[in-house]
């Protein structure tokens, strides 16, 4: 049966109204989307926009990538690096460090506690790692948090015969409140991997076998020239 001619246009005018709708719908879900990527709602997602002093990091970070499996699995490679956070401890002496003095060698900036269990287990492979890939390319920079007893943490070392790690602290955890608040620090162990021109390279929440073959493929590769 045919429709009555006097209905037409309301069915016309039904029909349009009904496509408009449809496509402000797909439209504000394309623009959630965006919205969610492009402030680091995709927790692996790097910066989408590539800093220049960071050129030849990308580079790095494009050999990594395949890199970052097995024992080394949960690092978290940056797309598009970008000056690492800059940051400032002390060393054994108590005398002051900073990233920037660092610059000239990759550095595995690892952030630990004596009270944190998972950042003990991890201390001798860090050490481990330092035995066999440190020296003027490449340094394990083990940042001490803890913020009471200030011998304890270097009793602890000294019990578990930790003996080629340089001693970094921060007592006023100025460093982790920094990292954190640049989301690279939400607990302990955190660890941030930054080239010899301070770019960062990658980081990982959690603990790792350090002293791993797949560790030392990605510290190796991180340390290799481009």
């Amino acid at each position: 049966m045919t429709e009555p001619a006097a209905e037409t246009p309301n069915r016309v005018r039904w029909l349009r109204r009904a496509r408009y709708f449809l496509l402000a719908a797909l439209l504000g879900t394309v623009a959630g989307f965006a919205a969610v990527y492009l402030t680091g709602g995709l927790p692996r997602n790097a910066s989408l926009t590539a800093d220049p002093s960071c050129a030849a990091a990308a580079i790095t970070a494009a050999r990594l990538k395949p890199l970052a499996k097995g024992e080394v699995a949960a690092f978290a490679v940056n797309q598009t690096p970008k000056p690492a956070t800059e940051i400032a401890f002390v060393d054994g002496k108590n005398q002051p460090v900073s990233l920037a003095s660092l610059k000239g060698k990759a550095v595995l900036v690892n952030l630990w506690a004596t009270w944190c269990v998972p950042c003990r287990k991890e201390m001798p492979a860090l050490d481990e790692l330092q035995q066999k890939l440190g020296g003027r390319d490449f340094e394990v920079v083990a940042i001490n948090l803890d913020t009471r007893d200030r011998d304890k943490p270097r009793r602890f070392l000294e019990e578990i015969k930790v003996k080629h790690l340089a001693y970094y602290e921060d007592t006023e955890n100025r460093v982790f409140q920094t990292l954190r608040a640049a989301n690279r620090a939400p607990g302990l162990p955190s660890t941030i991997l930054i080239d010899r021109n301070g770019c960062e390279l990658g980081f990982l929440l959690g603990p790792a076998e350090w002293a791993s073959a797949d560790a030392l493929a990605l510290i190796n590769a991180a340390i290799a020239k481009n």
